[in-house]
């Protein structure tokens, strides 16, 4: 052992120097090995994590998207149907009122004088004109049948300005003559000013209506004179079995047409599909669903898409679901509804690739976070690396417990973080920043990263569940406007225990949440009745207001003691004063004199009803109508009167009782409901009409219910001795 400079060279001060240094080695070697160890430990556990989280976010996303697509395109394709469906349901109620009016005209033609028309005039355009054209060999002076129907001008006038969507209503008669109603006078007269002449009985409208014997809706044609494409309603008139008049009205397709080209979006269409799977309307330019006209029109449902083609042959029935489907090469989104009025369909589209897309920029913006944790958790461990290694050469001595220190700075937030991640997998979806992430340098910006992902997931999450709350709310609110409005109606049952000259029974079933139909009973005296039933135009919550207040308007102006006719003359002045939505409800009164049986009676546009006298069968009572509530101010009504036996029924109905349709489109009609009424003639009224409300059901299936349906039965029993009398 030598001492060199103070220091023993092979004593036991070298041995401990040396054992120092190689243990501070093996140290610094060891610690490296570990720190390596755990950096990649971290590396694996974020990009599993990071994998896990990508999962998570694009199948929360996606599903969230078809969720959104669906409801929305569901109920935007819907509600499209039903305005579409909404505009042809009141020109098909225009035209069955024109023709009720001029089946009435011919019945009693006798009672009309010839009604002066004067052929179109150039400088009538713009306004509304009553205008006769006719055809070439058509002798107009010397037409019976033309001076009859053009009684019908000042009404025909009337309910073309009450519908901005009509563009014309007529009448034809079968000897080539037509008093036409529209505001394009002009179109009708040559350059030199004489009237142009049309072929009546040969046009569309005619010609289909005629072959049908019943009221029809054409195809797409276009106009005679300005060859713009519409679609016409036409209903038969026939007087003693025989065709004697056409009446109709028609409406432009522009509108339509310019609407469904102006909903082109990205991504995104919208079609019109008429009953033989042809495109009438589209935003598509070409493709599948692009428009075309002859020979190029194809029937959807026979393409060779079959997938398309059973979606297209379902669509024109019933409301579709969300649906995916192959088209022209590309995944497209697809959801339907019909409209039943023409046998029609609205069809809306979304390619796939724009619902996906959302999800894309969220694992791309993903991605850049954690590339950017990455980097900096990197560029911090190059720095500890080099600080570490300043470290061991400048303080040797303190080089075991920095390392310690080091590596416990390092390792414990990492397993904090790991554990923490690894509870995600249980459905925590909440990572938040603790004190044990708060190091200073990478491994907080990485719990930072973490916890601001986490936090904006929890916010897509909190945004879905308050639209589901408040779909619920409108849920909610919708159920307690149909137990309001049931309320408002007579519902508790036997109506008047302590009468018992009669018995009565009622019930309404609403298409919708809330309805337009309504029924009402009440005793004027003890010697009066009064029954009401009546059906408001229109669905939904704005019908169900109108029915409110003109039940409220029946009933205060019928205890008044007023006749049925001056109740409704009442009404309608009344409801005509305010009415800028130009609503309109049609009302049967009647007033049972319970002592008689004696009903008076007056009808305001409303079915006509059955009748039961005591031992036979039920039948109607076909007395003239007077005109809707709230159609013309002015209107005078008739009544009539009708006397119940004792053991007689009546029965009221709205006209959701006979226009309930099946899935082939047809109705219910009169004769298969007086069958649903003589089934059981002798039943009591709650039985008649459970018997009739069965036989709807057992006709239409699972066909939707679009009228509400409202019926009322009234067994009139006569003046009833009490038992005293009878002993004696």
């Amino acid at each position: 052992m030598r001492i060199i400079k103070g220091i023993k060279v092979g004593g036991l001060q070298q041995k401990i120097f040396t054992l120092v240094l190689v243990f501070i080695f093996a140290l610094v070697a060891a610690y490296a090995a570990v720190t390596v160890w755990h950096q990649r430990s971290l590396s694996g556990i974020v990009e599993e994590s990071s994998a896990k989280q990508q999962d998570a976010i694009a199948n929360a996303s996606e599903q969230t998207m078809e969720a959104v697509i669906y409801n929305t395109m569901s109920r935007s394709t819907a509600l499209q149907a039903y305005i579409a469906d909404d505009l042809f349901d009141d020109i098909r109620s225009d035209v069955m009122m024109l023709q009720a009016f001029a089946t009435e005209l011919y019945a009693h033609a006798e009672q009309f004088g010839p009604h002066p028309i004067e052929p179109p005039r150039a400088e009538n355009e713009g306004e509304t004109a009553v205008m006769l054209i006719h055809a070439k060999a058509a002798d107009p002076e010397n037409s019976e049948a033309l001076g009859l129907v053009a009684n019908m001008s000042e009404i025909m006038a009337a309910m073309f300005d009450a519908n901005e969507r009509l563009s014309s209503v007529f009448v034809g008669t079968a000897d080539g003559n037509m008093v036409l109603v529209n505001r394009h006078s002009a179109t009708y007269v040559a350059e030199d000013g004489t009237p142009l002449t049309l072929e009546i009985t040969q046009r569309p409208w005619y010609a289909q209506a005629a072959a049908a014997g019943k009221l029809i809706f054409t195809g797409v044609e276009l106009d005679a004179y300005t060859e713009n494409p519409m679609i016409e309603c036409a209903a038969p008139v026939y007087c003693d079995g025989e065709l004697v008049a056409v009446v109709a009205a028609d409406i432009y397709l522009n509108a339509i047409s310019d609407y469904v080209e102006r909903s082109n979006s990205d991504g995104g269409f919208l079609c019109v599909i008429d009953s033989g799977g042809r495109v009438l309307f589209s935003s598509k330019k070409e493709g599948s669903f692009r428009v075309a006209v002859g020979a190029d029109a194809q029937d959807l449902r026979e393409s060779e898409n079959e997938a398309l083609a059973a979606f297209v042959t379902r669509a024109l029935v019933e409301t579709t679901g969300l649906e995916l489907f192959e088209v022209d090469g590309k995944p497209v989104y697809m959801t339907a509804a019909p409209m039943p009025s023409v046998g029609w369909t609205v069809l809306s589209g979304v390619d796939q690739e724009l619902t996906n897309q959302p999800t894309r920029q969220m694992l791309a913006r993903y991605d850049e976070i954690n590339a950017d944790a990455s980097a900096s958790y990197t560029k911090g461990a190059e720095r500890s690396v080099q600080t570490l290694i300043v470290l061991t050469v400048l303080i040797i001595a303190l080089a075991i417990t920095a390392a310690l220190v080091f590596a416990g700075r390092i390792v414990k937030p990492l397993e904090a973080m790991t554990k923490r991640i690894n509870a995600l997998r249980n459905g925590d979806v909440a990572f938040e920043m603790e004190p044990a992430y708060r190091t200073g340098d990478e491994i907080e910006v990485l719990a930072e990263a973490f916890a601001t992902l986490s936090k904006r997931t929890r916010d897509y999450i909190r945004q879905i569940t308050h639209i589901t709350a408040e779909k619920e709310r409108i849920g909610t609110e919708l159920a307690l406007a149909t137990r309001i409005q049931a309320d408002m109606l007579p519902n508790v049952f036997p109506a008047f225990p302590d009468r018992r000259e009669f018995d009565i029974y009622a019930t309404m079933n609403p298409a919708k949440e809330v309805g337009g139909d309504f029924y009402d009973f009440f005793l004027i005296d003890e010697t009066h009745l009064g029954i009401v039933i009546a059906d408001v135009s229109g669905k939904g919550v704005p019908a169900a207001l109108f029915m409110m207040i003109a039940k409220l308007l029946v009933q205060n102006y019928a205890m008044a003691g007023r006749s049925p006719a001056a109740v409704l003359e009442a009404v309608n002045r009344q409801i005509c004063a305010n009415n800028r939505e130009e609503m309109f409800v049609t009302v049967w009164l009647g007033v049972l004199d319970i002592k008689t049986g004696e009903i008076v009676a007056a009808n305001a546009g409303h079915e006509f009803p059955a009748v039961q006298q005591a031992g036979e069968n039920f039948a109607l009572i076909k007395q003239r109508h007077g005109f809707v509530i709230g159609g013309l101010e002015g209107v005078k009504y008739r009544e009539y009167s009708l006397t119940l036996k004792p053991g007689s029924r009546l029965f009221v109905y709205t006209d959701g009782v006979p226009e309930a349709t099946n899935a082939n489109n047809e109705l219910f009609g009169t004769q298969r409901m007086l069958d649903a009424l003589n089934t059981d003639p002798s039943a009591s009224p709650v039985e008649i009409l459970g018997n009739v409300q069965q036989a709807v059901d057992d006709f239409v299936l699972d066909a939707e219910q679009f009228d509400d349906l409202t019926m009322l039965c009234l067994e009139y029993r006569g003046e009833q001795k009490d038992d005293k009398e009878e002993s004696k």
